[in-house]
């Protein structure tokens, strides 16, 4: 609620628990005035006269709470404004031990469907477009970020210390032995023996001829056209031999790929020439040259697509968050599954934090002055303190009652 429409609620309240006291007040000094020609007014004076003591004494109270009755400096009263830093060590103590608990808010977390009402909100096409708007509109923002002079020699120093702290030998053992592990080693070795065979077959007169070339002028030319045939019959043999499923050729390859594998891990020599031959790729300046035309190419393609109406990276991107909201909005146990994930991890990261955020209140607190803190909580709760001063006023004439009646009887 705005505090000045709860500046205008307490100005209200108070004034009518202060006129109930200008009333009981006129309804005391009439009644004493006329008591003597009407007997039965001592119950309206005795009324009146409880309810006054009623209600000053609360009267009393709820001021004390923020400020010195009328000024004066009277012991324990501006009981807030006095007690401001241990009143903010208690609320953060309280929210951090009651509220910032792990029950409490993996029971509360627990409730909420997060990947649910995220997937029937990015599922909907105004709303998936507008993301995907938003973030190609960050496009040329990166860009230009990643241009920047400092910015660039940051990533490429930071790549060079990674590629140098790499071991490219390991990287290529676990790719050896993820092909021998499914039996991909097999499709390379076919592949291979492909590359060959169009190899041979598209090289068949470059063969005849260097044949012819190198061969004795003496030599019959049938001879020749001889030998060739018998190397190219020869050539085409072994490579249907290798073809088969359980030719030798293919157990060799197996076994040398095995080995690679080995020294590949082991030996300190393998890694040091793989590296060797990355880092002088890597370090030339054509390979240089080359990858940041490729870079400048692809940077100008996505700058001018990000700015375009028509941007297919929006389009692609749209349809994409389109289709998890969708897909996801339709799986039950996929997003019971995301919803624990959120929940554990937004319950853990905030209990590690409890005594930061607590915390927060207390510091909040301490830079407040007294007259602030005091304005703001009776802003909050003053109105209600109020209706403490009415029912004071009311209950006390009550009482003043009973007790005059009871006085008469006795």
């Amino acid at each position: 609620m705005h505090e000045q429409e709860q500046a205008r609620q307490l100005k209200s309240t108070r004034a009518l628990a202060t006129g109930l006291l200008v009333l009981m007040a006129v309804f005391f000094v009439v009644a004493r005035l006329l008591q003597p020609r009407l007997p039965w007014l001592a119950f309206v004076s005795a009324f009146a006269e409880a309810a006054m003591v009623g209600a000053l004494a609360d009267w009393f109270a709820v001021t004390a709470l923020f400020r010195s009755p009328l000024g004066l400096p009277i012991p324990h009263t501006a009981i807030i404004p006095r007690n401001k830093d241990r009143i903010g060590d208690g609320l953060s103590d309280f929210l951090e031990h009651n509220f910032i608990t792990r029950e409490i808010l993996q029971d509360e977390l627990g409730a909420i469907n997060f990947s649910g009402a995220a997937a029937d909100w990015i599922g909907r096409p105004e709303n998936s477009e507008a993301v995907a708007r938003q973030i190609v509109r960050m496009v040329p923002t990166m860009m230009r970020v990643v241009e920047d002079e400092d910015v660039r020699q940051f990533l490429q120093n930071r790549l060079m210390a990674a590629l140098e702290r790499a071991r490219f030998s390991d990287v290529i053992a676990e790719l050896i032995e993820l092909l021998m592990a499914s039996n991909h080693h097999e499709e390379l070795f076919d592949h291979l023996i492909s590359l060959a065979a169009d190899a041979l077959e598209h090289n068949k007169p470059y063969i005849r001829w260097k044949i012819h070339e190198n061969s004795p002028r003496w030599l019959p030319k049938a001879i020749d056209e001889r030998v060739y045939e018998r190397l190219l019959a020869a050539a085409e043999g072994t490579l249907d031999e290798m073809r088969e499923r359980d030719s030798e050729w293919r157990l060799r390859f197996r076994k040398a790929m095995e080995e690679l594998e080995d020294n590949l891990r082991t030996s300190p020599e393998y890694e040091e020439k793989i590296n060797a031959v990355v880092h002088d790729v890597l370090g030339h300046p054509s390979f240089r040259n080359y990858t940041l035309k490729i870079w400048h190419d692809v940077r100008e393609r996505l700058m001018a697509d990000a700015e375009s109406p028509e941007s297919q990276m929006a389009a692609k991107l749209d349809s994409a968050l389109r289709d998890v909201g969708t897909d996801l909005l339709a799986d039950p146990s996929v997003q019971s599954k995301l919803n624990h994930w959120i929940c554990g991890v937004a319950t853990e990261t905030i209990v590690a934090r409890r005594e930061t955020i607590a915390d927060l209140v207390a510091r909040v607190i301490r830079k407040w002055d007294a007259e602030t803190m005091s304005r703001k909580l009776e802003l909050h709760v003053g109105r209600d303190l109020q209706y403490i001063r009415i029912n004071g006023t009311l209950v006390g004439g009550l009482v003043g009652l009973v007790l005059h009646t009871i006085s008469l009887v006795l």
